[in-house]
């Protein structure tokens, strides 16, 4: 592991014993697990290295016949290569920390652990309510935790404005760059983030690291063999069923399996869901210097979630907040008239190898598939009022990285490419039989491509001092095929719709199938930053660094997809400074940073008729971010995390939707023995949301008062050598006070400051859920 507790891959690692010298060496693999298998009984020692730390050293290690000893090594970062002998230590503060930035850090990070995501974490919960815990980030689920799509929001950018990544590979909608919370990564596959608020360096690839990346980490391969198999049950009858099961090494390979199924009747009237999922994780050590990985997973998704975002003031006050839809089918509401059907893989094959010479060689090849059928209804009942739409794409895609090391620094080049098919429409429907109307509202083929070589180089400047410059050209290709519609977004190319546009009598007479059209985005962005050492265990940063949006497919969607003016990329700047320090009870991480970001696009009409695109104008986000953990002792720790800033429209001085002012998490934890237990409380500050219609928009039009999510969690698991190690009891509540705070609003009235109506609509924290966990481990004796 290094300092902060994280573990290192591909660390070398050798084993001497100590009256004949006999030395044998391997390599840790992805998870920072290594293993010789035997050896004669002696005493030994045992040394670990990796770039850019010192070699950490443990000796008198003693070994009896037909045993087992198990050895963790820390390694202390190395300014440069050097060999020092430590007996294990590491800073019990950053041991303990749920979320905490690296000695190593070029720009503000947290790393979420997976111990947090085991213990700390609801069993139901997603990637958003692990997200929760780092400084500035909020994200709600109305529908309770994890049972719905939900969504972050963090330094006044919002989802689309920011790379998720799985493994290191980017995951986004083909239509624009947004994500689901509900499919691909269940919260069964998490084994920690690595959350980024800013747009990284050269070296960090994806499609929109605009605001910053949120990196989830596979579960890793444990190095014994168990199985734990569990059943959690609670509020608003949610039942989730897991089997994991880990092989252990055998030969040079090991695998880990998880299945689950969640079923969940959800917070919100009739919005229940049901989810099944898997995933095989697989590692091969191909020789001491190679490691392959093979990681395929699977999720099917069924839910009666709607199109529409919350119930309306006049609904909750009639209903009750738990109010969405209703089981009466003469309602449009009903529902049977609302429904999804998701499905979703992810598969890829790693390769990571030293080549020699300081050179490094890592590679993924992927692919994965989005499947999203939803079916909803309008306001009324009628043959045409409802919507069939499909989502559906395909990606593949590889990411190359090649770094060499020597004592002048390191070097880092590499390229992620791309492609994508992708098949959208929205149809009117009869919500009453599902009979589809001829002509769709819109119906489109496409591919794009995506390109992003880069290179950076990390002088070693002085023993303590590092600049890393850097530039990567993010290069996107779209070609469309859109088919003549109903008039809704394209119309009929060529020719003349007969019959009243939207109805089931709506026909093209003349025109052509479809329209082809494409066009390239391209954007040089360049980065730069330096860390300095004031003590080995105190580094400072600072960095300059550029990320870009693409433009969404819906830049054709106007008549006959003519367009005179493409958009360009959206262009964020961002300037940051920080510092990390980690004493042995006490972990500290502070940044201040400033961004310079465009928004998203406004569409005039020439006198030809044709689209023009352009940007609107500039904001700015501001502010300062701060963590800490304190290993107060008997087991007890203390994390606080605070932020106070603005993101603001920089020509209007309005603020951006859903940027707090501030917000502040503090949390109690106890992790002793076989017991963990903590609390958490995090307040959300004051914010505001939008009223708008069409291109007319009225920031800062509605204020959103301060709120709390205050979690509780208590684990009693047993360990040590037992055949029933893994054996665990959970409690989690979330929201203990059960508040029902009002956290969105969409007016129904669009003005500047709208008075509150009976259609507003409104996103509500979902109240106090309870979750009880039984889990069963096995493993054979060590």
């Amino acid at each position: 592991m290094d300092q902060s507790g994280q573990v290192l891959a591909s660390a070398a690692v050798s084993v001497k014993e100590a009256s004949t010298g006999a030395t044998q060496k391997t390599t840790t693999d992805g998870s920072g697990h290594f293993s010789l298998a035997g050896l004669p009984a002696g005493t030994y020692t045992i040394e670990a290295s990796a770039p850019n730390f010192a070699t950490s050293r443990r000796d008198g290690v003693k070994l009896t016949a037909g045993a087992k000893e198990e050895v963790s090594l820390a390694l202390d970062l190395a300014a440069l290569p050097q060999t020092v002998t430590v007996e294990g230590s590491v800073s019990l503060a950053a041991e303990m920390a749920p979320s905490q930035s690296s000695l190593e850090a070029r720009w503000a990070q947290s790393r979420i652990t997976g111990d947090f995501v085991e213990n700390f974490t609801s069993p139901v919960a997603d990637y958003t309510e692990v997200l929760n815990i780092a400084p500035g980030t909020f994200g709600i689920n109305p529908n309770g935790v994890g049972l719905g799509d939900s969504k972050t929001f963090f330094r006044g950018f919002k989802d689309g404005q920011y790379t998720m990544t799985y493994d290191g590979i980017p995951f986004e909608d083909t239509n624009d760059p947004t994500h689901h919370s509900w499919a691909f990564i269940p919260g069964q596959w998490i084994g920690g983030a690595n959350f980024d608020r800013s747009p990284g360096s050269a070296a960090t690839i994806g499609p929109t690291n605009f605001g910053g990346s949120i990196n989830l980490l596979s579960r890793p391969v444990r190095a014994s063999q168990d199985i734990r198999a569990s059943v959690s049950y609670g509020s608003y009858n949610t039942a989730l069923y897991d089997l994991n099961y880990d092989s252990g090494q055998f030969g040079k390979s090991n695998l880990t399996l998880d299945l689950h199924q969640m079923k969940s009747d959800g917070y919100q009237t009739f919005n229940n869901q049901k989810r099944d999922g898997g995933f095989l994780k697989y590692q091969f050590q191909l020789s001491d210097k190679t490691v392959i990985t093979i990681f395929g997973g699977l999720t099917d998704l069924f839910t009666n979630t709607p199109n529409i975002k919350g119930p309306t003031r006049d609904q909750v006050a009639q209903f009750g907040d738990t109010y969405l839809m209703s089981d009466d089918p003469s309602q449009s509401n009903y529902f049977r008239f609302n429904f999804y059907h998701v499905q979703t893989d992810f598969e890829y094959i790693g390769v990571t190898s030293d080549l020699g010479h300081g050179w490094r060689f890592d590679n993924k090849v992927y692919t994965y598939r989005y499947w999203n059928k939803q079916n909803y209804n309008g306001s009324s009942i009628s043959a045409t009022s409802a919507t069939d739409k499909l989502n559906g794409y395909r990606k593949i895609g590889d990411i190359l990285y090649l770094t060499r090391e020597s004592s002048l620094g390191v070097l880092r080049t590499g390229m992620w490419y791309e492609w994508a098919y992708t098949d959208r429409y929205q149809v009117p429907s009869d919500p009453r039989t599902w009979v589809d109307t001829p002509f769709p509202n819109f119906h489109e083929h496409f591919n794009t491509n995506s390109l992003q070589p880069f290179v950076e180089y990390e002088f070693r400047v002085a023993p303590r001092l590092s600049l890393t410059p850097g530039i990567k050209l993010a290069d996107y290709a779209m070609y469309l095929n859109q088919y003549a519609d109903n008039g809704s977004t394209i119309g009929c190319p060529g020719g003349k719709l007969s019959g009243k546009a939207g109805s089931a009598s709506t026909l093209c007479v003349g025109g052509v199938q479809f329209v082809t059209h494409g066009t390239n985005y391209s954007s040089w962005l360049p980065s730069l930053d330096g860390r300095y050492f004031l003590r080995d265990n105190w580094s400072v940063y600072a960095q300059y660094a550029t990320g870009s949006v693409i433009p969404p497919s819906g830049v054709f969607d106007t008549t006959s997809a003519s367009v005179a003016v493409f958009p360009k990329p959206t262009v964020a700047r961002t300037y940051q400074v920080g510092s990390v320090w980690k004493l042995n009870r006490l972990t500290l991480d502070f940044d201040a940073y400033y961004s310079h970001f465009q928004n998203t696009y406004t569409m005039t009409t020439d006198t030809a008729g044709e689209a023009v695109w352009s940007l609107p104008g500039a904001s700015n986000t501001k502010g300062m971010e701060a963590e800490a953990n304190a290993f107060v002792g008997h087991g007890f720790n203390v994390y606080l995390n605070g932020t106070a800033g603005n993101a603001k429209y920089a020509q209007r001085g309005l603020w951006v939707a859903n940027a707090p002012s501030n917000t502040a998490t503090a949390g109690l934890m106890y992790q002793h023995a076989n017991w963990d237990a903590a609390f958490f409380s995090k307040r959300i500050g004051p914010m505001w949301n939008d009223a708008g219609k069409g291109n007319t928009l009225f920031n800062q039009a509605v204020p959103i008062d301060p709120f709390n999510m205050t979690n509780v969690f208590v684990n009693y698991t047993v360990k040590g050598a037992s055949a029933l190690r893994g054996t665990k009891l959970r409690l989690s509540v979330n929201n203990l006070l059960d508040k029902h705070s009002i956290v969105g609003v969409a007016p129904v009235n669009v003005a500047q400051h709208p008075t509150p109506a009976g259609g507003d609509t409104l996103t509500l924290l979902p109240g106090r859920s309870v979750m009880l966990t039984v889990q069963f481990g096995f493993a054979p004796p060590r």
